[in-house]
């Protein structure tokens, strides 16, 4: 069983191409399921963001499973696989186990040491547990990735220059409105989201993004700050916690009005706010509205950016405005945990197949042993049954020290580079068969990751 990654983000897609393939929580039993269909797959996990969608798969036969999984996610945007080609990166075994602990480490992340995407990678694994498509591969890989993220923001200050990408954004948000046009072409970002305190703010939606957003608004000294949502029990649950005021969704274009910057995150699959909301929502306007598109798919129409008055943010904007990061040390301390847990992982993977292929040889010979000790039993009836006991017990101990220093040794070498080899060569010297339930992982209780 090998372990691949294949998938798009920020560094490949631009976000046209990222709200095509994006996986809404609603689609994801479906994208599961297909994926468990294939072939060459086994197992898998789907990690979709804001800024990345990621499958996570372990697999049969590289080539087979890439194509397979290609093939699905190509279904998933309604293009062909060749067409989504370009956007897509790919890696395999070793080089997968590197991209997913530096994806939870927030070394991948678009603000780098961002905290979010811990949480994020583990509704990911949460949803694949619900609907059993992570195997023995997977949950050890995803548990393990988990503990990486974490270590990495305990023992190292990675998380230092940005919690995430709605504070990054905000910041954007507040050089906009104060008019740096520097900081929005990318060349020097330093305003805080903190100068936007005492301006009027919307947030849309209250799923994770939106409460995170309203939560670094209240932060920041934003207000009044107001929230909607469809349900409107969850805007009012939010508006609640955070001293802002709930209005209900019909009521979105005189709430736009009335703000200058607005954060919208939904998980909807059409736009929220068409052209014509936002150019109503302006006109006799002498402040700018800057919108905050945090959705994939976007929340905000691509043709809204054109009316006066109005800053359009959305990822691929955000992305281009970004340069800073965390300190060169921290980013080093990181790569080093992360360098460190690979190694400790792959060594894992060569050896884990190992197990099962030693009890299956150890049951074989069991059975090799219960069937000479039964015809021994036919041939010898004169033998008592202190005798027949004396020699089980002398046959069986003479197999177990036969069998002892070999799989010691092989368990050894299944450790090391290339080890799978020998646990292949063991399987196809005994003809042993290794039941596809020794490949099952335990589940674990994700709270305590």
């Amino acid at each position: 069983m090998n372990l691949i990654v294949v998938g798009a983000s920020y560094r490949t897609a631009p976000v046209s191409i990222l709200e095509q393939i994006a996986v809404a929580p609603a689609g994801l039993a479906t994208v599961l399921d297909r994926l468990l269909a294939q072939a060459y797959v086994s197992e898998a996990v789907v990690l979709s963001t804001c800024n990345r969608v990621e499958v996570y798969a372990a697999v049969n036969g590289f080539h087979g499973g890439l194509t397979e999984i290609c093939s699905v996610l190509g279904e998933q945007a309604g293009r062909t696989a060749n067409e989504l080609a370009e956007h897509l990166y790919v890696h395999y075994d070793a080089a997968a186990v590197r991209h997913a602990f530096r994806v939870a480490s927030g070394l991948d992340s678009m603000v780098v040491g961002e905290a979010q995407i811990l949480g994020q990678l583990r509704e990911a694994y949460q949803a694949a547990i619900d609907h059993d498509s992570a195997g023995r591969l997977l949950h050890e890989l995803m548990q393990q990735a988990l503990r990486v993220g974490k270590r990495a923001h305990t023992e190292t200050g990675i998380d230092r220059a940005g919690q995430s990408v709605v504070t990054a954004a905000l910041g954007v948000a507040a050089s906009a409105l104060a008019d740096d046009h520097e900081c929005l072409l990318g060349i020097d970002c330093e305003h805080p989201a903190a100068d936007l305190a005492g301006r009027p703010a919307l947030v849309i939606g209250a799923g994770a993004m939106g409460s995170l957003s309203l939560a670094t608004l209240a932060r920041s000294g934003a207000g009044p700050l107001t929230v909607t949502n469809r349900r409107a029990e969850r805007a009012e649950r939010l508006a609640t916690a955070y001293g802002a005021t709930a209005v209900p969704f019909a009521d979105l274009p005189a709430a736009m009005s009335a703000v200058d910057v607005v954060a919208t995150a939904t998980a909807s699959t059409e736009h929220v706010l068409t052209r014509e909301a936002v150019a109503r929502a302006v006109e006799g306007r002498d402040q700018p509205l800057v919108i905050l598109d945090l959705a994939v798919p976007r929340d905000v129409e691509p043709a809204a950016a054109e009316v006066p008055g109005v800053v359009v943010i959305d990822i691929d904007r955000l992305a281009a405005s970004l340069r800073t990061g965390p300190a060169a040390a921290d980013e080093a301390a990181v790569e080093a945990i992360v360098a460190a847990e690979v190694d400790a992982f792959l060594g894992w993977m060569r050896g884990a197949d190992v197990a099962p292929t030693v009890a299956a040889l150890r049951t074989r010979a069991d059975d090799v042993v219960t069937a000479e000790l039964r015809r021994l039993s036919q041939r010898r009836p004169d033998l008592s049954d202190e005798q027949r006991a004396d020699v089980a017990h002398t046959v069986h101990r003479v197999v177990q020290r036969l069998l002892h220093s070999p799989t010691v040794r092989v368990r050894q070498l299944a450790a090391e580079p290339g080890g799978d080899q020998y646990t292949a060569l063991l399987r196809e010297l005994f003809d042993l068969e290794v039941p596809r339930s020794a490949q099952a992982g335990e589940v674990p209780d994700l709270e305590e990751l």
